[in-house]
């Protein structure tokens, strides 16, 4: 009996050394490397083993060892990537494996689980819950497929270290409060991971947070001010969808900062002094709204590597910072004094100290450019090359009245009425020499009133607290603004009549408040719908006012709205050393975007309603002709703005122009470009062709083009062409060949038929692209006047020197050189093609589909037939398929007599030679 409880004390011990051991292998131990122990020969436990048994079947190709028939934790297995711990899962990693699968919903019973590592393949669908893995210490999903983060996933996880997440198509979601129990979390990376809403608090208050990786997600919100002081040393923040916002002041109490990135986001103010981030190494700060001038910190900061300020709005003098870390290109969209280091002219320095009183404003910023404020800066009136008046009234600023105002002792007149600046006056103002005007009325200014000379006309109503020891609230709206007498004693009633002030005050706010919303709704812009382009006007009501910025959505589209001051910047303000060409649409500049890529800018010029309606229903149609078009030979529209009464299309940068430059001189008799050879203008002809094809029949809805014409040709590096200017477009309706319309187009490319009737089809189109290739062989404009009244119109001439063969060598563009007999034959049949085009009876014109199957065989090599006399005859009403193949099956027919038969063509030809330029017109009703 002794001898059996000794036996069974001594299980009993045994039984409580594996219980500490077990107890034991839950420490936490350290990450990384360090998070496996050396395995034991235990058996993988039952709840663990169904886990990733179904881990086995959801996944492909499955890894080396794994099955679902197997033992994960058996070493004669060894299931690849998988580390056990007494027959518990505590490491995984399949790290860039090309896995696709999904993951077992119920991974989160791994419950010893330290670590896992599946970056870098291609699991599809939602991740599980993680929900109480207390045990992981980091996992890695980033650069996957997964699709959504469901509730409560990091609920519980209270030992997190590294988390990765970037790189995966979720869901819209918001970083949930669960996250801030993970107060051991050092690494936090969630780029390109549909993140939304704001950035939380309680990422400052992780005192061992070190990385923080948020970029191109769609964060709204500004910097939190928790952020001070935290032990973060790589914040990423940059290219936000929805752009961040606010003030970055926050960055210069991160001490420990090393790498900054908040480039492509709508950040403002000033950049703040960084002396203290002493470790600071990258700062990217371009394509914000930043203003201000960049702090002298920056000159003496020896760690930093690399800086960014492109396309803000900074003042100043340019930085003297090393060229070696300043990597931007230029100071391209900021508003520097000078382009190179060196000081600014001190009435610059002046104004800029004036500027800084209320905040360094954007809409200061934005005109404030170059070294001479005499020169179109806003706000600023020069007699001669003295400032003499500065005009910020009703600007809505606040902050402070600069003493700076002080400095610029040639200052006449200062208005600063009806904003919301607070402090006092400055009794420097009181000395200026030549003062005859302040106004500060409808502020809410305190402090002592100061006294001008008899001769200063001093305008101070509506401040309730200017002349008294009280703080003002932090902001009141102004009211009416009215001269009062310069006796002080009427403050000595402030206190009676402050209440009935107050009452005043909120009864005014409403009132505006209810004023700005009804406003809004009258000023707010409808999206266009694509059911008709006949009253575009309907669909894009211009703002009653201009203003600063406007929320436009023209179109139901995503992503093609732009800001008027990105365009600003692209274009260097609409520098006239950027613009490309002149229409009737109004002017195209040149434009490059922060990433480099260089865009084209349409800009409404107009003054006159009656013209500024049309080209904003030309805008309306272009916009709904593009935004549903998309061809490799149709230019496409990248976006387009309607604010601060701009009208604006952007374009892809076609580099090598308009066809129209390449074929004619300027109007200095200067060739711009090098002349096209022959092999150059057939490829050209076939991408329009195309792109018309497209136009007219392959695309979902057809739409009619109506001005088409060299000049709305454009060249890329290739010399590859591409259709331009929708702006005359119209819709094809439903079921319809033909339609009534008012008429639009240029003189030389309107088809007879349609100038006649008013109706258009789609062989108006087809005319303008015969008197195109005309003009492809011949290099004349379809409109001539400096030529004979007998020549000036090129369709009627095209049709009479065509019939002569030999004389018509001398009418091909003598910039063209045709080598040999081939070219010669192919001209010829271009030639012919081109008459047919521009037939006077449109039924007799082919489509764009034949003009592409026609072309095509040349620029691919084929030999063309030749044709057969009766081709040519008006007579000859055979559909033009048929005319096709019959030109292939008389090889053996003469083209002379061929050519002979162009005269029956010539002969139903009328001249539409007009008096004047061939400019595009629209017929007025």
């Amino acid at each position: 009996m002794g001898r059996k409880k000794s036996d069974q004390l001594l299980l009993l011990l045994i039984l409580i050394v594996l219980r500490e051991l077990t107890l034991t292998s839950s420490v936490d131990p350290p990450q990384s490397e360090n998070l496996a122990s050396p395995p034991l020969a235990f058996p993988t436990s039952q709840l663990d083993l169904q886990v990733m048994h179904a881990f086995a079947n959801s996944i492909h190709p499955a890894p080396i060892g794994w099955s679902s028939t197997t033992d994960p934790c058996d070493q004669d297995y060894k299931w690849k990537g998988v580390t056990c711990e007494f027959g518990r899962i505590i490491f995984i990693n399949l790290r860039s494996m090309s896995l696709n699968g999904t993951l077992p919903p119920d991974i989160n019973r791994l419950d010893s689980l330290r670590s896992l590592s599946l970056q870098d393949n291609s699991f599809v669908g939602p991740l599980p819950s993680f929900e109480n893995l207390g045990n992981l210490q980091e996992f890695y999903v980033n650069q996957n497929n997964f699709t959504k983060i469901p509730d409560r996933f990091f609920n519980g996880l209270t030992n997190l270290i590294n988390v990765s997440l970037d790189v995966n198509d979720f869901e819209a979601w918001e970083i949930p409060l669960d996250l801030a129990g993970s107060e051991s979390l050092q690494s936090f990376t969630a780029s390109r991971a549909g993140i939304s809403g704001h950035i939380p608090d309680f990422f400052g208050k992780m005192m061992s947070l070190q990385t923080l990786r948020l970029s191109y997600n769609n964060l709204i919100g500004s910097i939190p001010l928790s952020f001070i002081g935290s032990g973060i040393k790589e914040l990423y923040l940059n290219n936000q969808n929805t752009e961040l916002s606010g003030g970055i002041e926050v960055l210069g109490n991160m001490p420990q900062l090393m790498t900054v990135m908040l480039q492509s986001n709508n950040f403002t103010g000033q950049i703040p002094d960084m002396s203290n981030c002493t470790l600071l190494s990258i700062l990217e700060l371009r394509d914000n709204r930043l203003t201000g001038p960049v702090p002298k910190s920056f000159f003496d900061m020896e760690s930093l590597t690399k800086v960014t300020l492109t396309n803000n709005l900074l003042q100043g003098p340019f930085p003297s910072i090393k060229s070696d870390i300043l990597n931007d290109d230029d100071n391209t969209g900021n508003s520097y004094c000078n382009d190179k280091p060196g000081p600014c002219d001190p009435i610059v320095n002046r104004l800029i100290e004036v500027a800084e009183g209320f905040g360094y404003p954007i809409v200061i910023a934005d005109s404030w450019v170059g070294n001479d404020p005499c020169v179109k800066w806003a706000f600023v009136t020069c007699h001669g090359e003295n400032v003499s008046i500065l005009n910020f009234g009703n600007k809505n600023f606040g902050g402070v009245i600069s003493p700076g105002f002080a400095e610029i002792t040639t200052l006449k007149r200062i208005i600063l009425n009806r904003n919301q600046l607070t402090g006092s006056i400055p009794d420097e103002l009181t000395k200026l020499p030549d003062l005859q005007l302040l106004d500060v009325s409808g502020n809410n200014l305190s402090g002592k009133i100061p006294i001008f000379r008899s001769d200063v006309e001093f305008i101070y109503a509506d401040n309730p607290f200017l002349g008294t020891d009280i703080n003002p609230p932090p902001s009141s709206a102004p009211s009416s603004s009215v001269s009062p007498a310069r006796d002080e004693s009427h403050f000595g009633v402030v206190w009676i009549i402050l209440p009935s002030v107050a009452f005043a005050v909120v009864i005014l706010i409403a009132f505006l408040l209810a004023y700005r919303l009804m406003e809004r709704k009258k000023t707010s812009i409808t999206p266009i719908s694509m059911q008709s382009l006949e009253n575009p006007m309907e669909r894009i009501p211009t703002p009653s006012h201009p203003s600063h910025h406007t929320n436009v959505d023209v179109v139901e589209a995503d992503g093609l709205v732009l800001s008027i001051q990105s365009l600003r910047l692209a274009t260097s303000h609409f520098s006239t050393a950027n613009i490309l060409g002149k229409g009737g649409f109004g002017v195209v500049y040149r434009g490059q975007l922060p990433d480099g890529t260089l865009i084209a800018v349409k800009r409404m010029e107009c003054s006159e309603v009656g013209k500024k309606k049309k080209k904003i229903s030309e805008f309306s149609a272009e916009i709904s002709v593009m935004t549903t078009m998309k061809h490799r030979h149709l230019v496409a529209l990248l976006g387009y703005c309607v604010e601060d009464d701009e009208t604006i299309l952007v374009y892809e940068y076609m580099s090598q122009g308009t066809l129209r430059d390449h074929l004619h001189a300027n109007s200095d008799n200067e060739r711009q470009y090098p002349a096209l050879n022959w092999k150059q203008r057939l490829v050209i002809a076939l991408d329009v062709a195309r792109g018309m094809e497209y136009l007219h029949t392959l695309a979902n809805r057809s739409f009619i083009h109506r001005d088409l014409k060299p000049s709305n040709i454009l060249l890329d590096d290739n010399m590859r062409a591409k259709v331009s200017d929708f702006g005359l477009a119209k819709l094809i309706p439903d079921g319809k060949h033909s339609f009534h319309t008012r008429i639009a187009g240029t003189f030389g490319y309107l088809a007879p038929d349609y100038a006649a009737t008013g109706r258009v089809t789609t062989k108006a189109d087809v005319y303008a692209f015969g008197v195109v290739l005309m003009e492809l062989i011949t290099g004349r404009k379809a409109v001539d006047n400096e030529l004979l009244e007998t020549d000036d119109h090129l369709v009627s001439w095209f049709y009479r020197v065509i019939n002569e063969k030999e004389s018509f060598k001398n009418h091909i563009d003598p910039f063209l050189d045709i080598e040999n007999e081939k070219d010669t034959k192919v001209l010829y049949e271009v030639a012919a093609f081109a008459s047919y085009c521009t037939n006077r009876d449109p039924r007799q014109r082919p489509e764009m589909g034949h003009a592409v199957v026609f072309l095509d065989n040349f620029v691919n090599e084929w030999k063309p037939g030749n044709y057969d006399d009766d081709v040519f005859t008006s007579s000859s009403f055979g559909s033009f398929r048929q005319r096709l193949q019959k030109w292939e099956e008389d090889t053996e027919s003469s083209s002379n007599s061929r050519l002979d038969m162009c005269s029956h063509i010539a002969n139903t030809q009328t001249s539409l030679t007009p008096t004047e330029t061939t400019d595009t017109f629209t017929q007025q009703y």
